[in-house]
């Protein structure tokens, strides 16, 4: 295995599970939209309020690039990874990728008092959260080695998933 790969909408667990998954491996955790803030020393919402989605997109596809090059880390993505081309291929020749699947009413469970998610500052978040789901959830399965359900399952249990399963898995 190169690298282990976490892909999924707002909410469904990548950060969470990530982290786990990294101490249970004994691997370096990275998540993508935190090293583009250390980087430029602003947050999200900042980032989108001055260059717009398209600078940040342009940033997290230069950042996914350099972090698919590395060998053995886990790495969580943000939700919106999987709309441009070049970022699925990065993210699907950089290891195995697991998509972590939630519900849109799990989603806004888990968002709901999250300021730092600017595509969810809406008079309507659900509906946003419903059609981002529609576009992405394709992507996110194209390039997916499993997919994993996170709805209602203690992070240590989704966790315990993966790992089971990826020994299941044949080489590629």
């Amino acid at each position: 295995m190169r690298n282990l790969i976490l892909v999924g909408p707002m909410g469904a667990g990548k950060s969470t599970i990530g982290r786990l998954l990294a101490k249970e491996l004994r691997l370096p955790f990275k998540d993508s939209d935190k090293e583009i803030e250390t980087r430029t020393g602003a947050n999200i919402p900042w980032i989108f309020d001055q260059e717009g989605e398209v600078g940040f997109r342009d940033r997290e596809q230069a950042m996914l690039a350099e972090l698919c090059e590395f060998d053995g880390l886990v790495l969580a993505t943000g939700g919106g990874a999987v709309m441009r081309d070049a970022n699925r291929q990065a993210l699907h020749a950089g290891g195995r990728v697991v998509y972590l699947h939630a519900s849109v009413e799990q989603q806004v469970g888990r968002t709901a008092r999250d300021r730092n998610r600017p595509l969810l500052r809406t008079a309507n978040p659900e509906a946003t959260l419903r059609a981002l789901l529609a576009v992405r959830d394709p992507l996110y399965r194209e390039i997916a080695d499993l997919v994993v359900q996170t709805d209602e399952r203690p992070p240590r249990m989704v966790v315990l998933d993966i790992l089971e399963r990826l020994q299941r898995l044949p080489p590629r």
